[in-house]
């Protein structure tokens, strides 16, 4: 493992051992009082630190709260695993059953509210400073990370929930956070207004000391996701031009790599939590994740490696080209029991053969996938594995969707091709470039693409819903129980309750 690539995520563990103390605080939506140092200037860069940590948790990237809202709802993924292990995860999430007790929706947005409000204490800390003219460069770099981390989480809220309560300002007493729902527009607003800041203040580049850390790239980018997930052609087309403008990154890993631990931090990364393991800490969530022992291979022996969830459809497999690396790149293949045959689409190198497994999904997520010598020298359950959130192929296909939208087809073909080529590869006989100017066919294949090259990522249910094609593709799937209300979720009950009637449940869901 390459030491430097962890230089940071240390610092980051060191953080939040220091904050242990208030991490009851930091965990969960605020309750009773909040006490701390009121000095402006203390301790803001070590609060931003512990957010980079924070990002990792269970509950907002390496989890089932996060799989359950991002993934399980499209039709290329299900919850996985065996039918006992979260049963009505599996009725809530993959069926559309929907009820608001659901421990993950707490879960979820529990997490991003404790980022937002961590995110508020920083910004309120420096703006004290700002007025007392004491600013230094770093607060600049800190206030666009603080602003950036603000706008992720609540872009997360606001398209899995809509309406949820705006929080801008410091929390010291769970009063101050109890509040009605602010509109999508106006989350949306302060959305802008905080990946503006970020946009002027990041760096484009850090030294390798700070690999992992915010830049512009990550916020122009996170920009662009915003407005398509608005549908707002124009704005995308331009944030997503500038980022691929500016010549900051590439598509030059081979798509099988991007995924493994040689992969991790190149070219085509535009922001990527870095997550490592020690011989002292192998299994640690302070400075790792259980990205890939949730969605490991459920089996025994060398093949007890999670716990199975997030896993892909027979509809994933069947989205592929013919002979679409990226296929066997994104599935892993196993077989239900040791008298199933081993053959060439099974198997599974390095150790030759494929697990067995009696998960209930067709296959894992390769992009979960651990390396083996790696599991020998910490641990099985891959927790050195970092999370990827932002590449940029993504960007590229948003560009090449929104000139498509605009009416310009070639800068949308030449878009679509940079990324159709990476996947191809050598191979001239697979993959043909997609040449047509017809809008109509030339959306349905940038769409295509947006499948396989994130497949089993984190958007795919979004973009069923922005395209207005949730319930068609759905339904052709098997999961009939989808009704459009469903592209929304009803609000944890838990926060219902605690708010004594300030916040009012999403209309499709009130009782």
């Amino acid at each position: 493992m390459k030491l430097d690539k962890y230089i940071l995520s240390i610092c980051i563990a060191t953080t939040a051992l220091f904050f242990s103390s208030c991490s009851d605080f930091l965990d969960r939506s605020p309750q009773g009082q909040f006490t701390e140092d009121d000095n402006p200037n203390a301790l803001v860069n070590g609060k931003i630190y512990n957010v980079y940590t924070m990002m990792r948790n269970y509950n907002i990237t390496a989890g089932p709260p996060a799989f359950a809202i991002h993934s399980f709802r499209s039709e290329d993924a299900e919850k996985g695993s065996i039918a006992s292990d979260g049963s009505d995860v599996a009725e809530m999430y993959d069926d559309f059953i929907y009820t608001a007790t659901n421990g993950l929706l707490g879960a979820y947005w529990g997490q991003n509210y404790a980022i937002i409000y961590q995110c508020n204490d920083i910004l309120e800390a420096i703006a004290a400073k700002e007025t007392a003219g004491q600013t230094e460069a770093e607060d600049l770099i800190n206030k666009g990370e603080a602003s950036f981390f603000r706008a992720y989480c609540y872009f997360n809220l606001v398209r899995a929930f809509g309406e949820v309560p705006l929080v801008t300002y410091k929390i010291n007493d769970a009063s101050e956070a109890n509040i009605p729902k602010t509109t999508a527009e106006k989350i949306y607003v302060q959305i802008d207004s905080d990946l503006k800041t970020a946009e002027e203040t990041l760096p484009e580049t850090w030294s390798s000391e700070y690999t992992g850390r915010l830049t512009w790239g990550a916020a122009r980018s996170l920009h662009a996701r915003t407005y398509m997930m608005r549908n707002d052609w124009n704005n995308m087309y331009t944030a997503s031009t500038d980022v691929i403008n500016k010549g900051l990154y590439n598509l030059n890993t081979p798509y099988d790599e991007i995924f493994t631990d040689d992969g991790e931090n190149s070219g085509g990364s535009i922001f990527e939590l870095q997550c490592t393991a020690t011989a002292a800490l192998p299994q640690s969530d302070i400075i790792g994740s259980q990205f890939a022992e949730v969605q490991g291979v459920r089996g025994a022996d060398k093949w007890d490696l999670g716990w199975g969830w997030n896993m892909a459809t027979e509809y994933m497999a069947q989205a592929y080209e013919p002979n679409d690396p990226r296929k066997n790149a994104t599935l892993l293949y196993f077989r239900r029991s040791d008298s199933d045959p081993i053959t060439p689409e099974n198997t599974n190198e390095p150790y030759g053969e494929s697990p067995v497994s009696p998960a209930i999904g067709a296959y894992f997520n390769k992009k979960a996938y651990t390396d083996p010598a790696l599991r020998k020298e910490y641990t099985n359950k891959g927790f050195w594995v970092n999370i990827r959130l932002i590449r940029y192929s993504d960007v590229v296909l948003m560009a090449a969707e929104a000139a498509n939208e605009k009416g310009i087809p070639g800068e949308a073909v030449d878009y679509l091709e940079m990324v159709r080529a990476r996947a191809r590869g050598k191979d001239t006989s697979i993959l043909p470039k997609i040449t047509t100017n017809d809008q109509s066919e030339l959306r349905e294949a940038i769409r295509h693409e947006r499948r396989v090259e994130l497949g089993m990522e984190f958007d795919r249910f979004y973009d069923l819903v922005r395209w207005g094609i949730a319930s068609e593709v759905l339904h052709a799937a098997g999961k009939v129980n989808y009704q459009p209300k469903n592209a929304l979720l009803p609000l944890p009950q838990t926060e219902i309750d605690k708010s004594k009637g300030v916040l009012v449940q999403n209309p499709d869901y009130a009782q």
